[in-house]
This record gives structure tokens, C-alpha cells and sequence, in this order.
């Protein structure tokens, strides 16, 4: 009986040892299937272990994975993509742009900043609960005392990636309002800059949200203007890295 309980322990163990390492860390990269371009600020879902990241700005991405996963790409204003993991080494994901083709004009559809928060926060209602868990004190007929279920949400690790998530989400509304503000084409008009001399314009000049917030129309365009006055002299000087890229994977 000791040994057949042995043989049995032994398969389990080693046989969970398998699935574990099954598991791995893959890297991807998020392309837009028409343009080609990288496309960042994507949330990727593994619907099988419930795990949820963001890719970074370059469109690049790392998540574990399980072979016979389902791993599910979303982002405002492209279609939904699924796929089931084989065992790739590298995922290569291309996204498809949900627009209205009205011929000969193209018409995408988009949304206002506020639009996106409020579906971020119907969408994430429990990571909204669980990254503001109220006061710490809660008042009874017996008196006053700490709440204990807001200090588990407060303190614990699914609290705090709550929170992470949520920044992430509030960073995503003030860079949407920046990009609604200090527009591509708005630039382009004010300047007359076309293709990459543009990108580069727009990536150093890029405002603070709050100065976007404080400034009224004249004020942008005053900016823009005094701006491209610089820009003319060194136009091709390419923008530094963001070394303070947001980021919100757990960090233990």
C-alpha cells in the first residue's frame, strides 16, 4: 500500500512539474495590419489564467502563456483580436482599425477622452472598488473601529495592482487629452510640417498636461508657432527615449 501511495505522489508531483514548465514567457509585438506600424497602449488578456498587461509604446509586449491558451488583444478604435497559443516563440499580432469607409472618404470612428475613462471605469468597476477601498474606519453602534475588509484591499497585492491598473488608466486619459488638444493636424496646418519632419515635431514638443489643460486655443497655437521657430534650425535631431515609461506589471 506504501509503495502504490509512493507511485501515485510521484506521479503527481512530476506530473505537475510539466505543467508548470509548459508555462513560459513569451514576446510579442502588436502591428496595425494596414499601416504596418507598431501599435501601443493595447491590452492583452489571457482569458485561460485570467492575466491582463498593457504592451508598451513601441507595440512590444511579454506574457506567460500555456500552449491551447486564449490570449485576447483589445484597444479603442480596433477590432478585437483572438488567437490560441501554439508555442511560439515570438507572437506577431496585427490588429485591424475599426473604421466606416464611405467612398471616397474614410471616416473613423473615435472617442472623446471622458468617453474612454467612463467605459475604463464601467469595464474595471472592481479594480476601481478595490484601488480606492474608502476609509479605514467604520462606525457601528458599538463605537468606531478599522474596517477590515478597506485594509485588505488596501494592503493586499490584488489592491495594489488595482492601483497600478488605475494610474495606468489615468495616464491613458491625460495623453488622450493631450493628443486631442495638441493634434496632428492641427500641427500640420500651424506649420506646414509633413511626414517624419511632423512625427519628430510632435514627439519634442509634446505639452504637459497640465499646460494643455490651462491653455486656451491662442495660447496652442502660440506655442506651436514659437516652437517650430527652434524646430527650423534642428530639424532632424531625434527625441531621447522616455526612460519614464509607465509601467504597470507587479513588482513583487
Amino acid at each position: 500500500m506504501i509503495q502504490f501511495t509512493s507511485i501515485l505522489f510521484f506521479l503527481y508531483f512530476f506530473g505537475n512539474i510539466g505543467v508548470v514548465f509548459a508555462q513560459q514567457s513569451t514576446e510579442g509585438i502588436v502591428f496595425d495590419r494596414d499601416t504596418k506600424q507598431r501599435v501601443g497602449k493595447v491590452l492583452l488578456f489571457n482569458k485561460s489564467t485570467n492575466q491582463k498587461i498593457f504592451n508598451n509604446s513601441r507595440g512590444e509586449f511579454k506574457i506567460d502563456l500555456n500552449v491551447g491558451d486564449m490570449l485576447i488583444a483589445s484597444k479603442e478604435n480596433y477590432f478585437t483580436d483572438t488567437l490560441i497559443y501554439q508555442g511560439d516563440k515570438v507572437l506577431i499580432i496585427n490588429m485591424k482599425r475599426a473604421s466606416i469607409y464611405i467612398d471616397p472618404v474614410t471616416v473613423v470612428a473615435r472617442k472623446t477622452p471622458d468617453q474612454i475613462l467612463t467605459e475604463r471605469k464601467r469595464d474595471y468597476n472592481k479594480a476601481y472598488r478595490l484601488a480606492d477601498p474608502g476609509s479605514l474606519l467604520s462606525v457601528s453602534d458599538n463605537g468606531a473601529g478599522l474596517s477590515i475588509g478597506a485594509i485588505y484591499n488596501y494592503f493586499s497585492k490584488e489592491g495594489k495592482n488595482a492601483r497600478r491598473l488605475t494610474q495606468y488608466f489615468e495616464r491613458e486619459y491625460q495623453e488622450n487629452i493631450i493628443d486631442m488638444r495638441f493634434s496632428r493636424e492641427l500641427v500640420r496646418i500651424t506649420t506646414g510640417l509633413e511626414g517624419e519632419a511632423l512625427d519628430n515635431f510632435l514627439v519634442r514638443y509634446r505639452p504637459s498636461y497640465d499646460f494643455v489643460l490651462r491653455a486656451n486655443h491662442y495660447q496652442l497655437i502660440s506655442y506651436i508657432k514659437s516652437k517650430y521657430e527652434f524646430f527650423k534650425f534642428v530639424p532632424y535631431i531625434k527625441p531621447l527615449p522616455d526612460l519614464s515609461e509607465f509601467s504597470i506589471s507587479p513588482k513583487g
